[in-house]
């Protein structure tokens, strides 16, 4: 019988191969606009929408749809810039010029392989 230390022991190694397996993968950004993300008041009646930017960024596999996650972030990414992200709990994280970035991913689909 296997002793609960060594269960354990083959369970850590397990996961730290796991995590250190993350690798992170290419791709372009290919669109961008703004999208409705909610609404300042200013007094009882008078209220302003807030902006985020919205990418679809295109794998050599998938299309992802990600979106700023806060309003104040006003970092505009450049179209057709490559960079290699993460994909981590929902979150698209890249880094661009030097400054890193999260994104939230709001969708994302298969892009259809082309037939030779």
């Amino acid at each position: 019988m296997f002793s609960h230390g060594s269960v354990l022991a083959v369970l850590f190694f397990g996961m730290s191969f796991a995590v250190a397996a993350q690798e992170s993968t290419h791709a372009t950004f290919v669109s961008e606009k703004s999208v409705d993300c909610g609404t300042k008041y200013k007094g009882k009646k008078q209220s302003t929408d807030i902006l985020c930017q919205q990418y679809v960024v295109r794998t050599p596999t998938t299309e992802f749809t990600v979106r700023q996650p806060k309003p104040g972030n006003m970092d505009l990414v450049p179209l057709n810039t490559n960079t290699d992200f993460v994909l981590q709990k929902g979150k698209m994280a890249f880094k661009l010029n030097g400054k890193k970035f999260e994104y939230l991913v709001v969708s994302m689909s298969a892009l259809q392989t082309q037939a030779q």
